[in-house]
């Protein structure tokens, strides 16, 4: 029955916790490594998406990735192949209770690897980006042992509810983002719009909204031949959602044994975030430093808002 609402649910809009392929975030190079991290307590609290990581990889030698011949290839554009592994963490508000805390969000943790293709249309101004998630749902994506160490780590009090995680389940994702500039005023100011639409058995759902730069900027949508110069610009990034499937919320679809989940009429179908942040980039370095505010994902959970650092370099 739920593998059977995922599919034909119609999906619109969808807000996501990390995003990597967004234009502001380019690095303009056809090799280069970043470092993702997110967590709450940039923003003084301890619950509902608690932390995330994201390690990418993008190098020329992955074009010989066979996975690649499942994403989209836009016609007239310059590719760009990488991987990277990603963990995300969610629990309730009083995660120090070993009980089930009904009316909460329940604990969970999943961690993927991605296969992506980045195509840009130096032309148009527009790229279309594929990705391929593959992982695991449940106490195998050491949520648990990651959350209570940094706790332990830092003497902060430690959670004693991840026995009521959400149980044990495959994650098979996959995604297309498409993204096209809209106006652009000299190396200053840009705006754009952009899509995505997201499939499978973690999230099933999908996104638009539009997003604004301004600054001492590079444009996203040349060549990655380019000469790399230095930038420092501010963007913001508001969303619409309407959400399909939410399998950290309601249960894995093949496993039915979790203790505890969010019944899907309780599930707030149409969810807004904000994304905002400062990015700075030399020919070789990348630093941002990232906030974003979401409303409630399900009654009756409060709204939530973290931060997140990244870094990266290229070689």
């Amino acid at each position: 029955m739920r593998l059977l609402l995922v599919l034909l649910l119609p999906c619109t809009v969808f807000c996501q916790k990390i995003d990597h392929f967004v234009s502001f975030r380019d690095i303009k190079s056809e090799s280069y490594s970043r470092f993702h991290y997110d967590n709450d307590y940039f923003t003084s609290t301890d619950r509902n998406y608690t932390q995330g990581y994201n390690f990418e990889l993008v190098l020329k030698a992955f074009r010989k990735n066979p996975l690649n011949h499942i994403f989209f290839k836009s016609k007239d554009s310059e590719f760009r192949y990488g991987v990277s592994l990603e963990h995300i963490g969610y629990t309730p508000d009083k995660y120090k209770f070993a009980e089930i805390q009904y009316g909460d969000r329940p604990f969970a943790a999943a961690i993927m690897l991605k296969n992506f293709l980045i195509a840009t249309d130096t032309i148009r101004k527009s790229r279309l980006t594929s990705s391929l998630n593959l992982g695991i749902l449940g106490p195998g994506a050491f949520g648990k042992e990651m959350q209570v160490g940094i706790h332990e780590a830092t003497g902060n009090t430690i959670p004693l509810g991840w026995r009521n995680q959400i149980k044990n389940d495959v994650v098979i994702n996959y995604q297309v983002d498409y993204e096209k500039q809209l106006f652009r005023f000299r190396n200053i100011f840009a705006i754009n719009a952009q899509g995505t639409a997201r499939l499978g058995t973690l999230f099933t759902n999908a996104s638009v909204g539009i997003n604004s730069v301004i600054g001492i900027i590079n444009s996203p949508f040349t060549s990655v031949t380019a000469k790399r110069k230095f930038s420092l610009y501010a963007y913001s990034q508001p969303m619409v959602s309407v959400i399909g499937y939410d399998a950290t919320l309601q249960g894995g679809l093949f496993n039915d044994k979790s203790p505890y989940t969010i019944p899907s009429g309780h599930i707030k179908r149409f969810v807004g975030q904000h994304n905002y942040g400062i990015i700075l980039q030399t020919r070789t370095l990348y630093f941002e430093y990232s906030r974003t505010m979401i409303t409630r994902e399900f009654y009756p959970q409060a709204s939530g808002k973290w931060g997140g650092i990244r870094f990266g370099f290229t070689f």
